[in-house]
């Protein structure tokens, strides 16, 4: 196990590495300078100069791109250009609202999306199955945002009922915390369990034609006990790759979800930074995000390895 996951590791070295070339050519290559955004309307050519020497954009690109690299080696994700603060500290500052929606988020989608997905697949070809797919479909059809300003019509300017927007720290208040993420937890669940349903009732569906699940039935077990230990435990290993590939998508795509709902996140961060041209801020958000969709690969692996004793390291 130990030498499989240090492989599984050092594999990851050169994947961070063709993102992080991806990314800082990508923003380079693409119109716009951040020191005309910075230096304003009514600045010189002079002035804009200036800026773009105290900021090293006036070096060569392959210059930049070893100095950012080498820097990073370090820790140093560098100093945001609009900020005017340490990146690291920046992102560090906007984790917790993302990480606390995309956790609260996943948590959701799994209690609701695996016991819709086997109770469909139970109750195959019923209204019950149907209704589930149906709302399947247009649960995955609908945008986010859609889904979010409905949401947010319905229950905080009809009802009353929840904030419209807005972030509260887990440490200032685990209840207020809950309370402002609900909707936005609700808004980005919708098409998480849309899939997730779906992808189980597949899985779920395929077991209960093996011929253990019938050997259990004829041996006079109950069905929620096929279900629960022969069919869903059978079929867990593409239900939790898909899981932890939502989850993986969450976390890279709360852009919108935070933009709707004003979320402090790195999702909003990360539009402010794109809208001025922040290449020390986008680079680090985005080599963040893919750090995490790596990771969450890797305890996909390491799970198959654990749920399925056939597979070997």
């Amino acid at each position: 196990m130990v030498s499989y996951l240090l492989r599984r590791v050092i594999a990851t070295i050169p994947v961070m590495l063709l993102v992080a070339i991806f990314i800082f050519l990508l923003l380079r290559l693409t119109p716009g300078d951040p020191a005309t955004i910075i230096a304003g309307d009514y600045a010189n050519d002079e002035q804009v100069a200036e800026i773009r020497e105290n900021l090293g954009l006036d070096k060569p690109i392959i210059s930049q791109f070893f100095v950012w690299i080498g820097n990073i080696a370090q820790g140093d994700f560098g100093e945001s250009f609009f900020y005017k603060k340490d990146v690291s500290e920046l992102i560090s500052a906007r984790l917790e609202p993302t990480l606390s929606l995309s956790i609260l988020t996943i948590i959701l989608t799994v209690s609701i999306a695996v016991p819709l997905g086997t109770l469909a697949a139970y109750k195959q070809g019923s209204w019950i199955d149907r209704g589930i797919m149906g709302f399947s479909v247009l649960g995955f059809s609908l945008p986010v945002f859609v889904i979010g300003y409905a949401l947010i019509y319905l229950f905080s300017i009809q009802l009353g009922w929840l904030p419209v927007q807005g972030y509260q720290r887990m440490s200032e208040g685990l209840g207020g915390w809950l309370y402002r993420l609900i909707l936005p937890s609700c808004a980005l669940s919708v098409v998480f369990v849309a899939f997730i349903a779906r992808m189980t009732r597949t899985s779920v569906l395929e077991v209960l034609g093996e011929d253990y699940v019938r050997t259990a039935r004829a041996k006079g077990q109950t069905e929620t006990r096929v279900l629960m230990r022969h069919a869903l435990r059978n079929a867990a290993v593409p239900i939790v790759t898909v899981i932890g590939l939502s989850f993986a998508v969450l976390i890279g795509g709360v852009v919108v979800t935070e933009s709707v709902f004003t979320i402090p996140g790195l999702g909003l961060l990360t539009v402010e930074a794109v809208l001025a041209r922040d290449f020390p801020t986008i680079q680090a958000v985005i080599l963040l995000f893919s750090l995490i969709y790596v990771l969450i690969n890797l305890v996909i692996d390491v799970s198959y390895t654990l749920l399925d004793p056939r597979i070997r390291y």
